[in-house]
């Protein structure tokens, strides 16, 4: 009997042992249709990557996807009108002959087309200057140049008539071209300079249909990224910031570039953008593939290392004036004690009554006072500074161009790339730290054939530079006191100019000061 009971109990107990661990049962299961895979968003975005030279991801702004969704469909940007479709060409002039003179060459004389050869002789270009008769061959036949040019010396018609020349007799097929692409590159260090190289290219392209741009920064990126995007690019003159900030967002292609120019190689090391050169040139065809001309003040070791990084057998072009200041410009040097400098400045702008003058200080927060304290004494002069919104930097330069001003304060960095013609006075208020700078100051007079003065402020520093001063520009300087009456000051007419931008305080450097000789600051 309990051998029974056991045995039933033991076959209940494997019974239920049975049906928790037996496998259940499966259902059939409909066949699935096999899908394609895709690749990951992460797979995708390697494939889009590419770098720069320094190893650094140019990554498309419009390919990234916020919090790992798709990006949302791109709104159709608005039709603009292209300026190339609506432009007015005018037609050919009459030409009319140049006489030849021993030693010069003539414009004529080079194998320009006839388009630009029309625009030079509308600007009253008749001989070339010494940088042109030498770059302009060469640059026309397609060599890659460096040169050495100060400013003022006609290089911007140079690289400028060349290109234009090369590009009318190689146009391409517009269905091999796209915008945002452009044909020609000209980086310029400063805003200022790709402006006026704009404005040349379109006072030598008026007889051609050839699509000028310039982008930099300071202004409205959305509306330089239409204006790039709205038509095709032929010659495109702009910053290397701006430059870098359109080709990594994919709105700039670089990659059909067929001529780089790099203006004023030289205060690009100063400025600190060759790093930014070097990126730019990544993205070009590579060097032999391009043309590229390069133009320097200067052609110093440092120069020479970029000209053998990005071009090919250059040519090498210097233009060494017979004189550092050219002889249109008179030069006067008054000795003055630092308090006697306002009244000396007030005495110059009543007696010579200058047309456009340009005061140099080499401290941005001194400059905003001096323009405060010259508004108390009845004088409309402007502040140029970094601190300058580029919109309203803009227009104080228009004013000064229109005449409507007619005294400009600015120191070597927020004039750099400046060029306005006309202007009759050149006032160094504080004679500036480097020799060149010098000359590039006083180099803003005295252009075109016209006259100009130039006129310094020798305090107690002065004994320190015109030494040097005088050995960099091979001339003797002399000093004259000024008449007791022209160091008085005047009463005041108004109270001082308050609405001026406010501008960082200046901080001098550790270890002391510098004089001549030392290393460059800028």
């Amino acid at each position: 009997m309990f051998k029974k009971l056991k045995s039933g109990i033991n076959s209940l107990f494997n019974g239920i042992k049975n049906v928790f661990h037996s496998e259940p049962e499966q259902a059939p299961q409909p066949e699935k249709t096999q899908k394609k895979s895709k690749p990951s968003d992460k797979k995708r975005n390697k494939r889009k990557l590419k770098t720069d030279a320094d190893g650094k991801p140019f990554v498309r702004y419009a390919d990234r996807r916020p919090n790992g969704k798709e990006k949302p469909a791109e709104q159709p940007r608005p039709q603009r009108k292209s300026p190339v479709a609506g432009k007015v060409i005018p037609p050919l002039p009459e030409f009319h002959p140049v006489p030849e003179e021993e030693g010069k060459l003539r414009f004529c004389d080079l194998d320009l087309e006839k388009e630009i050869m029309a625009a030079t002789q509308d600007l009253g270009f008749k001989y070339c200057t010494e940088i042109q008769a030498k770059c302009l061959p060469y640059a026309i036949a397609g060599n890659d140049l460096a040169a050495k040019a100060q400013t003022g010396t006609g290089k911007t018609a140079a690289f400028l008539a060349s290109t234009m020349t090369r590009l009318l007799r190689n146009p391409l097929p517009d269905e091999s071209r796209k915008p945002g692409a452009c044909r020609v590159l000209v980086l310029a260090p400063t805003r200022e300079l790709a402006i006026q190289i704009q404005k040349d290219a379109e006072n030598l392209g008026k007889y051609t249909r050839l699509n000028n741009m310039v982008i930099f920064g300071g202004m409205d990126h959305k509306g330089q990224r239409d204006d790039l995007l709205q038509d095709q690019v032929d010659i495109l003159a702009g910053t290397p910031g701006r430059i870098i900030d359109y080709s990594r967002s994919g709105d700039l292609d670089l990659a059909r570039t067929e001529i780089l120019v790099i203006d004023e190689a030289d205060r690009m090391l100063d400025m600190g953008f060759i790093p930014d050169v070097r990126r730019i040139v990544a993205q070009l065809p590579p060097a032999g593939k391009r043309q590229t001309m390069l133009f320097s003040a200067t052609l110093e070791p440092s120069v020479l290392r970029l000209v053998d990084s990005w071009l090919v057998n250059p040519v090498n072009v210097e233009s060494e004036p017979e004189h550092m200041v050219t002889e249109l410009i008179e030069q006067r040097f008054y000795a003055v004690t630092s308090d006697q400098k306002l009244a000396m400045l007030l005495s110059v702008i009543r007696q010579e009554d200058p047309k456009r003058m340009l005061v140099f200080g080499n401290r941005k927060d001194h400059n905003r006072t001096l323009v405060q304290k010259l508004y108390s004494y009845g004088v409309d002069a402007e502040l140029l500074s970094g601190d300058v919104a580029q919109e309203k930097r803009l227009k104080i330069l228009e004013k000064f161009r229109s005449g409507e001003v007619k005294v400009l304060v600015a120191t070597d960095v927020a004039a750099r790339g400046i060029h306005v013609d006309g202007v009759t006075h050149v006032v160094n208020y504080d004679l500036p730290e480097q020799p060149d700078d010098y000359v590039h100051r006083i180099g803003r007079t005295g252009r075109a054939g016209a006259k100009g003065v130039s006129i310094s402020f020798v305090c107690e520093y002065g004994a320190y530079v015109l030494p040097d001063l005088e050995q960099y520009t091979k001339e003797t300087i002399h000093t004259e006191l000024p008449e007791e009456s022209m160091v008085i000051l005047p009463e005041k007419v108004r109270s001082e100019k308050k609405d001026l931008p406010a501008v960082a305080p200046h901080h001098h450097g550790g270890g002391g000061g510098r004089r001549y000789g030392g290393s460059r600051r800028r």
